[in-house]
């Protein structure tokens, strides 16, 4: 018997498109499969990234309540004379502080404002001083210093290397020098030539940010809480003394700058700008981690604490960018 060999290529034909139509549906149905598990796996990884933040928020949130305790015990205690195990006041001149809360931790720190350079009511000096121990050149200080007074002072009259209305409205996204007091130290990066990088700072050294205020109210610095940096604006300042005041507070609060050991002529270069008194104001940095991981969340606030022991947020920023 002979078969038609019309018919059989035509058979052979019909089995190759069968078997290519097959090979594309697995394949197509490889690619779905494929495409399922990425998706599955990333929002997986989504999710157990999201769970991760939310714990670490909640974290750094726990952080500055434990602060705010800790505030409120450190009003009753701070003068005790016998400190039992267990018993410490936290220092509120941005010590650090790490506990345990579950598998993650909160690294806290309190800051009384009165420790800082208040924008608002420093002198040209102290501030001058600050930028160029931050890094800027005598140039660099003197017009920024300038550029700020400009910006917060109530006239329309130029500083020797100052900016007013008229520079700010020459640029590409126009805007007025505010004419009035700073309200908050974001409102800087306005001012004619503060960048990003000396206003927040880098992986390399903190920004001005951390060392200024529009909270203090004062002229004057309370060396018993301010860092090196703004110590060191103080006039008539070194980093030895500067080293002697940190060492000196770590047992005791100072009452009196001969406590301390600095001279006459020193005490009487730096007694118009510091004080040794602190004020209800305290900025909390709170950073939540988990295990062993070295990024973080991190919270800000500042608080008021009133004399009937009440606390009030006056400035509250989650995350902050560090």
């Amino acid at each position: 018997m002979k078969i038609n060999k019309n018919i059989a290529l035509n058979i052979n034909s019909q089995k190759g498109i069968a078997l290519m139509m097959v090979i594309w549906v697995l394949a197509i149905l490889m690619v779905i499969v494929f495409s399922f598990s990425f998706m599955a796996r990333t929002e997986t990884l989504s999710t157990l990234s999201f769970k991760n933040s939310v714990e670490k928020k909640f974290l750094a949130e726990a952080g500055i309540e434990r602060a705010i305790m800790e505030i409120y015990y450190r009003s009753l205690y701070k003068d005790q004379t016998i400190i039992l195990e267990g018993t410490e006041v936290w220092k509120t001149d941005g010590t650090p502080y790490k506990n345990q809360l579950g598998e993650g931790y909160y690294t806290v720190s309190i800051m009384n404002e009165s420790g800082k350079i208040d924008i608002n009511k420093a002198s040209d000096l102290l501030l001058r001083n600050l930028f160029v121990n931050y890094g800027l050149t005598a140039e660099q200080a003197d017009s920024l210093v300038d550029c700020i007074m400009d910006w917060k002072d109530r006239d329309d009259l130029y500083r020797l290397n100052g900016a007013e209305s008229d520079y700010y409205m020459s640029l590409p996204k126009p805007y007025r020098a505010k004419d009035a007091p700073f309200e908050t130290l974001e409102e800087l990066i306005l001012v004619k030539g503060m960048t990003y990088d000396i206003l927040y700072g880098n992986q390399e050294k903190k920004g001005i940010i951390d060392f200024l205020t529009v909270y203090s109210r004062s002229n004057k610095i309370n060396i018993n809480a301010a860092p090196f940096e703004v110590l060191m604006a103080i006039p008539g300042m070194t980093p030895e003394i500067a080293d002697m005041i940190i060492e000196y507070r770590k047992g005791n609060e100072i009452k009196n700058l001969s406590e301390v050991g600095i001279s006459a002529d020193a005490t009487s270069l730096m007694a118009p700008y510091i004080s040794i008194s602190g004020s209800n104001i305290y900025t909390i940095n709170s950073k939540g981690t988990m295990g062993d991981e070295k990024e973080g969340y991190t919270v800000r606030a500042t608080v008021s604490i009133s004399d009937e022991k009440l606390f009030t947020y006056l400035y509250y920023k989650s995350p902050v960018e560090t």
